[in-house]
């Protein structure tokens, strides 16, 4: 998606090997200015009761658009400078005016605005108050308050993290609290921290655990229950951002992954420990396999430019080659049904991807229900059984 670092950004990514324990707070990492922008949304029909909205927020008496519009922003909070910010309005009027901003629903464009970068990234959403849109019935007539905000830095990306962004906002959905008090101490450094929050948690994995990510990413790929102990806050969140993210959730079919999660639960017994206590983390109950070590190596190669973006693109990458040998597989299997030639070039396939281990659980979940591919399957279990022992 969004932001990437500005160009010549070479920041040199910290060492997991310097200073304190995996569990300690590292340092933050550098990246080009991001910014922030949150505005109060009220539609015409209930614009004649003021951009406030009477809550005493601090956007109440803030910059606000023409009253021409079928609607009404007011800024709330931002750290882009004056002119920029007007420019930025301007923008996400125009989005409004074409009907082209869903509530609920981020989007991601590229905005030319007076500041040093010029052109950068934007991730836009409009939402609504979740805390009175659960009061609010169609009797009550109260306006529930909708706004809109904005997290922009960098050049403009593919959409990779709007699902993580989506995510963000879905703490301001409930948090949000215009007291004066809440807007500084929760709701502005909340909104200055989306990129460190949202964007860099792979990034600072692929920094932790350096060539034990191989133990990570086969642990995400084979759905295998992963237990963190001793890890700060961020740490642990960060972990399981990842996992998720590396995860085939929404790539393989929903009764596959929840198959292949309980048959990993009663298969082993056993979680994948990372034990964060030391310098560096421990893995216990840990498997990897050679496609696995082989992306470890991309993502390893890829830390000394630094740049979220890019560890992003190389998990996307992994995952799609995942799908695509999963695939293969799938059709060879189908082949063989009927060819024993085919049979053979499943067995040849298995043995050279890298992670059959991996994908002939994962045919094995999907063909259960299919005598004729479940022994095809079998056969093939046996065949890496006799060649592993071998």
């Amino acid at each position: 998606m969004l932001p990437a670092l500005p160009d010549g950004d070479e920041r040199e990514l910290e060492s997991s090997e310097e200073g304190g324990g995996a569990g300690e707070e590292r340092r933050q990492e550098r990246h080009g200015s991001t910014y922030h922008s949150l505005y109060g949304y009220r539609s015409g029909r209930c614009s004649q009761q003021g951009a406030g909205g009477g809550d005493g927020s601090p956007g109440s008496a803030a910059a606000e658009t023409p009253s021409g519009e079928d609607f009404s922003l007011s800024l709330l909070d931002t750290n882009l400078p004056a002119e920029a910010e007007t420019e930025l309005r301007s923008f996400i009027s125009k989005r409004l005016t074409k009907g082209a901003l869903f509530e609920g629903m981020g989007n991601v464009a590229s905005v030319g605005l007076s500041i040093p970068e010029y052109k950068v990234g934007c991730y836009y959403c409009r939402f609504q108050q979740e805390n009175i849109l659960e009061m609010a019935t169609p009797e009550s007539d109260i306006n529930v308050p909708e706004y809109v905000v904005c997290f922009l830095g960098g050049s403009e990306k593919e959409d990779t993290f709007r699902l993580e962004l989506d995510k963000y906002i879905q703490s301001l959905k409930i948090n949000l609290d215009l007291e004066q008090k809440s807007l500084e101490t929760y709701i502005n450094p909340y909104l200055r921290s989306w990129f460190e929050n949202a964007i860099c948690p792979i990034q600072r994995v692929v920094q932790l655990f350096q060539e034990k990510l191989a133990f990570l990413l086969h642990a995400a790929l084979s759905y295998t229950p992963v237990e963190v102990k001793n890890a700060d806050e961020r740490t642990e969140k960060d972990i399981s951002r990842f996992l998720a993210a590396a995860s085939l959730q929404g790539l393989v079919q929903e009764g596959t992954m929840t198959s292949l999660c309980i048959a990993m639960t009663e298969e082993q017994h056993k979680s994948m420990v990372i034990d964060c206590s030391g310098p560096l983390p421990q893995l216990h109950n840990a498997g990897s396999n050679r496609f696995c070590e082989d992306w470890m190596h991309a993502f390893v190669n890829g830390a000394e430019g630094g740049n979220p973006f890019l560890f992003r693109q190389i998990l996307e990458n992994f995952k799609l080659k995942a799908i695509q040998d999963i695939n293969n597989l799938k059709r060879f299997i189908r082949q063989a049904e009927m060819n024993h030639y085919a049979l053979f070039k499943c067995y040849l396939f298995l043995k050279n991807c890298g992670s059959g281990d991996i994908l002939l659980r994962i045919v094995k979940v999907e063909h259960a229900e299919m005598p004729e591919a479940r022994n095809v399957v079998t056969v093939l279990e046996e065949f890496m059984r006799e060649t592993s022992v071998a």
